[in-house]
Order: structure tokens, then C-alpha cells, then sequence
């Protein structure tokens, strides 16, 4: 299972830059323009982790991290702040944040620190090195797929991309979220390149009369998903 974050800013660029870096990373990510519409959605959901900035209108990044406290949700907090301010980071720190990080960043830096804050999350658990899906088995530290009693030869991005694809059996991925996980969000090569990648993972996996399992859902993306 991957580890789902939760991105609260009320600056545009800074959550899509955010999102786009931690989902490469391979993160889940949820990202709220504001402290209320995030608070509903770390109320209605479990977050492995939290990115916070600190100063939004209504309701600053403070103020959700003393009522996240107060409900119980022991989430880990990372908050951004534009201010090198002593007092602002104790004051945080008081109130439950976990870390702090100034902008603005790198984010080298802020994928460090993630990195560092999931790994002492006693709730976060570590994706099993080894993903089945009906017939299919993918080992993650030997590079290995078999489907059935075949062993199957896979690139280094086919195994990417069908690694990406057993992460999130029977969900839609779309076109987008694909590219950015497996090529890059910043990729220039030829638009059809994940099609092309597609058709020949399907080959593979298909090559010994195997069903299909990689299904195309029209106008939205692609799909894990047999007929178990």
C-alpha cells in the first residue's frame, strides 16, 4: 500500500509542484487549497503524513494542526513557512508539528525529510516486497514477474509501469498520472510512448494464453483488472 499524503497551500503552484514530485516519488496525494477543505479531508480519511503551510487565510496551517491534535489524529506534520521565525517554529512545535521546513526549498530536501518523518510513523507500513494479482506475481527486490508457472521478461520501465499498475489493482489510472510516475512529469519524447508501452506489457503477459488484465477504460485511463 502506498503511503498517502495529505498537501495543504493555499498557493496553486506550490501544491501542484508538490503533487506532481511526491506522486513520482510514489506517493499517494490528496492536496486541499485551504486549512477547512483540508481538515475535511484528513477527518474523512487516514494520511500517513501531512504537508502544512502555515500562513492561509480563514484558518492558518496553526490552527488545523491544534484541532488535527485535538481529534485525536496523530498524523505526522510537516509545516512550511516563509518566515525563519524562532518563535513561529516553537510555537508549532507546541501545537503537535513534527517538522518544519522554510521556503522557499529544495525538494531534495523536502523528500528527505518525508522520507524521514514516514519512517517514524509507527502507522506507516512497509509495501510488501512481493504483489500478486490473480496469477500474476511481482517481485520487487529481484525484478522478477511470473504469471502462472512462466517466468516473464520485462524491460526496466515495463516492470515500472506493471509494478505501478499492481500498486493499485481495480483502480483507474489515468494517462497523466502514469506518465508523471513512470516517465516523468517533465518528459518530451513521443506522445505515444505509454500506449506503445501498454500494448507490449499486454504481449508479455499474454504471450502463454493468459487473459487479459491490463484493461483500457476509454477517456480515462487504464486499469488492473481481471475477471476474478
Amino acid at each position: 500500500m502506498r503511503p498517502h499524503i495529505v498537501v495543504i497551500d493555499d498557493d496553486e503552484k506550490i501544491t501542484s509542484l508538490l503533487r506532481r514530485s511526491l506522486a513520482f516519488e510514489g506517493y499517494e496525494v490528496t492536496t486541499a487549497s485551504n486549512g477547512q477543505e483540508g481538515l475535511r479531508v484528513l477527518l474523512g480519511r487516514h494520511a500517513d503524513l501531512v504537508i502544512l503551510d502555515v500562513m492561509m487565510p480563514q484558518l492558518d496551517g496553526w490552527e488545523v494542526c491544534r484541532r488535527l491534535r485535538a481529534a485525536g489524529i496523530q498524523s505526522p506534520i510537516l509545516m512550511l513557512t516563509a518566515k525563519d521565525d524562532v518563535q513561529d517554529r516553537v510555537k508549532g512545535l507546541d501545537l503537535g508539528a513534527d517538522d518544519y521546513l522554510i521556503k522557499p526549498f529544495a525538494l531534495e530536501e523536502l523528500n528527505a525529510r518525508v522520507r524521514a518523518l514516514l519512517r517514524r510513523n509507527p502507522e506507516q507500513v512497509e509495501e510488501s516486497r512481493q504483489l500478486r494479482y490473480a496469477d500474476l506475481l511481482l517481485d520487487v527486490d529481484s525484478r522478477e514477474v511470473i504469471r502462472g508457472d512462466k517466468r516473464i521478461e520485462l524491460t526496466a520501465k515495463e516492470f515500472d509501469l506493471l509494478h505501478f499498475f499492481m500498486q493499485n489493482p481495480k483502480r483507474v489510472l489515468s494517462r497523466d498520472q502514469i506518465m508523471e510516475r513512470i516517465w516523468g512529469y517533465d518528459y518530451s519524447g513521443e506522445s505515444n510512448v505509454l500506449e506503445v508501452y501498454v500494448a507490449m506489457l499486454r504481449q508479455k503477459l499474454e504471450e502463454h494464453g493468459g487473459s487479459r488484465l491490463i484493461q483500457t477504460v476509454r477517456g480515462a485511463g487504464y486499469v488492473l483488472k481481471g475477471d476474478n
